[in-house]
């Protein structure tokens, strides 16, 4: 867990979340799945003028109203409160009514027409002999506010089908414009700045978009878990705000630097200046991107001015990023660290060294595993010293609340590469990755230095790693930080045996194909521009496959 002491930003707990229920009415249109949307007062304390499912808080009334409702067998009492808030809803604002006559008619205009939006609910429904049809609303995701609004709700999107026969009239007070739309064309509309919609809106219409019918909808809610739940964060993109759910790549940083919500966090890739992470911990981006790099190769400093600073991979020999990492650790760097041989990770450490020594400062050692024999005539690096698997590296200094120590304990993890090692800060559960787990990617096993087997053993002892320091963030040496580590690495290992299932089934198909032939099979999710370095990993594979023994080609 991260020291407190090292966060960037003051604590700032998050204003409490309000339940409240949001329901997606929908209906099979002729050109597909619709859905009911409507535009919020431009007065409203929430979201003004935006376009919004129908939906709102829920009060005291709509937990006491559950003999009113038929309900699953496998609802539960709080999602039974959820879908009658919904409903409540649906009708105090749009006036459609989810409920049905003793004999399952659904309710009419009739009915409609006869209760009064602004009296209780339920009771009036039971007066006219109406049961609630919560047994039809279903949950699809749950969203939980950002933290750093003032004012936040809990929300289960709930979806249900829309009655035949009755037609939406807004309440003209918090709702106006009911409309029956396509997601797809909900969201294009959006895009062109005429229909405005916040977050959640566009991130659950974009899940919504695939699915062609109703019944689609409710056949995949019918498990009563969510489909996904989220409490987004925001960061600054071009200096505005942008925000990310939990699969999407800027979320575990985001989560680190400003673990409060506080949008304070600049997402953008540059290379002009270090970016600063923790109080300990600085990432500066070498101005190497490409396909095989993403944004570039992430130098990193760890440490402070009362300790020094270690430097992690200092990417290519390119003056100006390695002067750029001097002058961020204020010319005092004590240790050079490289996880790997390749070119976009080691060649800058002996410039860096020497520049160290031109300052008038003793010279870093440059430390790392050599290249093996296996390694490419481009990957050739023999460090000041051997690093040893376990082995801590340790910075201590007098800082202004006393002593300080942050210490790096070397972990060595084969698999790309044959010298390869990851890096924890041990005081606050960061792992530094190098190449070994990327964000946005898999990254490329090479042979014979690279090794499939050993990259898959080398990423159970991260876990059990993780396991053990309670490591929460990993940080690559390519793309943002990476949160929920352990998490990170079971999805990692679980899509790296998905693929090698799917090497063998092109083997099995085709027995004597050649690799150009099983890459195609293999990796036909993936973009032919990519299957020349697919083919690494898939040979990567194959050797792994015939090591396990006869029936596994």
């Amino acid at each position: 867990m991260t020291r407190p002491s090292q966060l960037l930003h003051p604590p700032r707990p998050p204003v409490p979340a309000l339940p409240a229920a949001t329901v997606l009415l929908l209906r099979d249109g002729a050109q597909g799945l619709e859905v009911l949307m409507t535009r919020r007062s431009t007065q409203a304390s929430f979201a003004p003028g935006a376009y919004v499912f129908p939906g709102g808080g829920i009060d005291a009334l709509d937990a006491q109203s559950h003999g009113a409702a038929a309900r699953r067998a496998t609802q539960s009492d709080t999602q039974l409160t959820q879908a009658i808030a919904a409903i409540r809803e649906s009708f105090e604002e749009l006036g459609v009514l989810l409920a049905r006559h003793a004999d399952g008619r659904w309710a009419g205009a009739d009915d409609i027409a006869q209760l009064d939006r602004q009296a209780p609910f339920a009771a009036q429904c039971q007066a006219r002999g109406l049961q609630l049809a919560a047994d039809g609303v279903f949950t699809l995701a749950r969203w939980i506010t950002d933290r750093d609004l003032p004012k936040r709700f809990d929300v289960p999107f709930l979806v249900a089908r829309m009655p035949e026969g009755q037609t939406p009239v807004a309440d003209e007070a918090e709702q106006f414009e009911p409309q029956w739309v396509r997601p797809q064309e909900a969201l294009e509309r959006h895009a062109a700045g005429g229909f405005f919609m916040i977050f959640p809106t566009i991130r659950t219409l974009q899940r919504l978009a695939p699915f062609a019918r109703v019944d689609d909808v409710l056949a995949a809610c019918a498990s009563e878990a969510p489909l996904w739940t989220s409490c987004p964060r925001a960061g600054l993109l071009a200096g505005k705000e942008a925000r990310y759910m939990e699969d999407e790549m800027p979320f575990g940083e985001l989560a680190l630097v400003c673990p409060d919500g506080q949008i304070a966090h600049p997402l953008d890739w540059q290379s002009e200046r270090a970016v600063p992470l923790l109080k300990n911990v600085q990432r500066l981006t070498a101005p190497n991107p490409g396909v095989m790099t993403g944004p570039g190769t992430n130098s990193y400093l760890v440490g402070d001015p009362a300790t020094g600073y270690i430097a992690i991979d200092p990417g290519p020999a390119d003056t100006e990023h390695l002067e750029r990492l001097w002058r961020a650790a204020g010319g005092d760097i004590r240790m050079i660290v490289c996880t790997h041989s390749h070119p976009d990770h080691s060649p800058g450490a002996a410039p860096l060294q020497q520049m160290c020594a031109r300052a008038g400062r003793a010279a870093p050692p440059v430390l790392g595993l050599p290249s093996a024999p296996t390694a490419r005539a481009d990957s050739q690096f023999t460090p000041d010293r051997s690093l040893s698997n376990d082995e801590l590296l340790t910075l201590t200094g007098k800082g202004l609340d006393g002593e300080i120590t942050h210490t790096l304990q070397v972990v060595h993890t084969p698999g790309h590469a044959a010298n390869h090692v990851c890096l924890l800060l041990v005081e606050d559960g960061l792992l530094f990755s190098g190449d070994h787990i990327l964000n946005g990617s898999t990254t490329i096993i090479n042979p014979p230095d690279g090794n499939m087997a050993d990259y898959l053993d080398a990423l159970d002892r991260l876990d059990a790693l993780c396991a053990e320091h309670g490591v929460a963030f990993i940080l690559p040496a390519h793309g943002h930080v990476l949160g929920e580590a352990r998490a990170a690495i079971a999805q990692l290992k679980g899509h790296r045996l998905a693929r090698e299932a799917k090497v063998i089934a092109a083997m099995q198909a085709l027995p004597e194909g050649t690799v150009e032939q099983w890459v195609e099979l293999a990796y036909a999710d993936v973009p032919p521009r990519m299957w020349p370095l697919a083919q690494r990993s898939l040979i990567a594979h194959v050797e792994r496959i015939r090591a396990q023994g006869p029936g596994n080609d």
